[in-house]
């Protein structure tokens, strides 16, 4: 419980996880684990702790991304407790930013190691706790938002492990309601866009229907009419696939004078596990083509900005078996199973050969007046879990 609000209570938006790193890395030295400080760049580090085993086992990484879904700062969050970086506990649970996604995932490692070696546990296996930069769901975009702040999706997994950090297998403590989750979507993300005359409002009388905003709502409608079928197509272990128009922008807000010459139209496809991405990409592309003929004036263009590939374990995984035996011993039932279609850093994992499930805590939903919160009980319990599925990986001697 300690450990958790400490780590809820150090800021760590993405972007800058400097500060919980340096926190991260202390821990990791005090439990007598070695420490590798990786610069994936200026105040984004990740932290890497390694427990070496005697040799001959299967090692075993814990994942956890340092950063946070938000700042605190925004307008909407103000006044919530539990959306801010300040770590409280009221009522048997932990309330602060950050707490189930997924710094309580963190704790839980942490403390999982450190009873283990406490308990003078020796494994033939290697054991990595691996506390990561910019995972959240969040890019660039040129030119109005560059910066460290959207370098996410996975952006620190990515640089974990081309330098370095590989293991045989991998479990994330992604908040999975105590849920094995067996596969996650991927996502491309698209920006449609139209053009039109750039003209003063006095001259633009008889050309409204010519505006790239006008114009745009021949493209929305046809998007929305788009969605089922590319929703249908994407089903995926009993699941349809989802799309979601998650922004819009044209225009001058300081000078609606003006016709604007551009407006972009952001949209999230979601895409399954099985799909490869250059397949998505490509019948979105042929999607856009389509556009272009339905609508030859509107001087469509598209862009596809993020290719996020999604993951999946074999249900027999011999690490799937190890959580499910683990959970029930501790829960005292068999978990469920699900998938998905949310993002997480099993894709970059997965792609270096390192089998991942995601199983963790709950997802914290927030309570309308204290914000994110999670159940220390349940912490405690999924720690627990943790030190048992480390026992059977990478065998306890």
């Amino acid at each position: 419980m300690r450990l958790a609000v400490d780590l809820v209570s150090v800021p760590s938006p993405t972007g800058d996880e400097q500060a919980m790193g340096e926190r991260v890395q202390r821990e990791l030295e005090d439990m007598g684990l070695q420490v590798q400080w990786q610069q994936v760049e200026d105040g984004r580090p990740n932290v890497v702790g390694l427990w070496e085993g005697s040799g001959g086992g299967t090692s075993l990484m814990f994942n956890g991304h340092m950063d946070t879904s938000y700042s605190g700062r925004e307008p909407w969050l103000a006044g919530i407790r539990g959306f801010q970086p300040e770590g409280f506990v009221q009522d048997g649970r932990v309330y602060g930013l950050g707490i189930s996604n997924m710094k309580g995932a963190l704790a839980c490692y942490m403390e999982a190691v450190r009873a283990l070696r406490d308990g003078g546990v020796q494994l033939r296996g290697d054991v990595m706790i691996a506390c990561v930069s910019g995972e959240i769901e969040k890019t660039q975009w040129h030119p109005d938002f560059v910066g460290s702040e959207y370098r996410g999706y996975a952006s620190g997994s990515r640089y974990l492990t081309s330098h370095g950090a590989v293991t045989d297998v991998c479990v994330l403590g992604e908040p999975t309601e105590q849920k094995i989750v067996l596969g996650h979507y991927g996502s491309i993300w698209m920006r449609i866009s139209t053009t039109g005359p750039f003209i003063h409002t006095v001259f633009s009388e008889g050309k409204r229907d010519q505006t790239s905003i006008v114009r745009m709502q021949d493209v929305l409608r046809a998007v929305l009419e788009f969605a089922p079928e590319w929703e249908e197509r994407t089903s995926y272990a009993g699941k349809k696939g989802i799309v979601n128009v998650g922004a819009i922008n044209g225009g001058y807000a300081w000078r609606v004078s003006r016709t604007p010459h551009r407006t972009d139209l952001f949209v999230d496809f979601r895409v399954p596990p099985t799909m490869p991405m250059a397949k998505a990409r490509g019948a979105l592309g042929e999607f856009v083509r389509g556009l272009r003929g339905r609508f030859p004036d509107h001087g469509i263009e598209s862009e596809i900005y993020v290719t996020a590939p999604g993951s999946e374990i074999a249900e027999d995984h011999p690490l799937v078996a190890a959580v499910e035996e683990s959970h029930a011993d501790v829960f005292g039932e068999k978990p469920e199973r699900d998938t998905v279609r949310w993002f997480s850093d099993a894709s970059t994992l997965t792609r270096y050969g390192i089998e991942t499930v995601n199983y963790g805590t709950s997802s914290g939903l927030p309570d309308p007046e204290l914000g994110e919160n999670l159940d220390i009980d349940g912490l405690v319990k999924i720690a627990n879990v943790y030190t048992r599925v480390v026992q059977k990986v990478c065998e306890a001697a």
